[in-house]
């Protein structure tokens, strides 16, 4: 029987998770949304920023949540190679070739990851991975909360960096009209390599966020990149808000699935969503880019 206490209790705990899949969705939108393509290899970014965030951890005694500097550095100086090497010269040609691009990505960086670390699972236990705090009747796990609320504070300061800056004025005139903004001067090749930069990032630091409650092998990025795009369709592609919304909603669809169903299908209500909105709402949530 479900009591009101677990039912509240896994209702905090998948908001504190959408926290984290709406960042993930969140650089994977951006992408879309700026370059109309779809990153297939997003959730092997977030791979990386769990293992710069364990090898900061284990060689340096960083703690996780301070290499979050150390993996959005990283990660974006990745991203805008890729994105000026590798798919530059394919914007331009078929999408099916994109695809076929992020997807040979994908399997390079995560059999990289294999030849380096091995595939064993391996953990960050710091003095704070198991700690929580009781707030009434809800047990709060630190780890989770604070993730969640460097996830939400990460998110707001890209939305106003896009709103508010220059460069990111320059990213969402580049993604609403590319020829519009060629002719008003913008450097659509430069806002196409920062706001891919941006979206490999974004993943990167969600996996630091997760690196203290999660375990960390070269295939944990698959879950999470696949949820991603589940968001990014329930919250339309290419919407800003709808990936920070969608996220909320996945992350508390899947904690209630946890309980109504066996943990393992967790993930039945998500796509049970999914499909319904693809279905009589196949535009999105929001039905619009933002």
């Amino acid at each position: 029987m479900i009591t009101a206490q677990i039912f509240w209790q896994s209702f905090i705990n998948g908001i504190l998770m959408g926290g984290i899949y709406a960042l993930v969705a969140v650089g994977l939108t951006l992408i879309y949304g700026v370059m109309n393509i779809m990153n297939f290899a997003h959730g092997e970014f977030l791979m990386l920023g769990m293992y710069i965030s364990y090898w900061a951890f284990t060689l340096l005694g960083i703690d996780p949540y301070l290499s979050v500097v150390i993996a959005f550095l990283i990660l974006f100086l990745i991203g805008t190679l890729i994105e000026k090497t590798m798919i530059e010269p394919v914007l331009k040609g078929q999408p099916l070739n994109q695809l076929l691009l992020t997807i040979g990505i994908s399997l390079f960086l995560s059999n990289m990851a294999v030849f380096l670390w091995s595939s064993d699972n391996r953990s960050l236990q710091t003095t704070y991975s198991n700690t929580s705090f009781n707030l009434g009747n809800i047990v709060l796990h630190e780890p989770r909360l604070v993730a969640f609320l460097f996830a939400v504070v990460i998110s707001i300061v890209l939305y106003i960096f896009l709103q508010k800056t220059k460069i990111g004025k320059g990213i969402r005139a580049a993604s609403q009209h590319k020829e519009g903004a060629l002719l008003v001067g913008i450097d659509v090749k430069k806002s196409y390599m920062i706001a891919f930069g941006i979206g490999v990032a974004c993943a990167g630091i969600a996996g630091v966020l997760l690196s203290p409650f999660f375990y960390i092998n070269p295939t944990v990025g698959a879950a999470f990149s696949f949820t991603a795009y589940v968001i990014v369709v329930l919250g339309t592609m290419g919407n800003f808000v709808g990936a920070l919304i969608g996220g909320l909603i996945i992350g508390i669809a899947e904690a209630i699935g946890g309980i109504v169903f066996m943990p393992s299908l967790k993930q039945v209500i998500s796509f049970g969503i999914f499909i319904l909105v693809l279905l009589f709402k196949p535009t999105g949530l929001f039905g619009g880019q933002q």
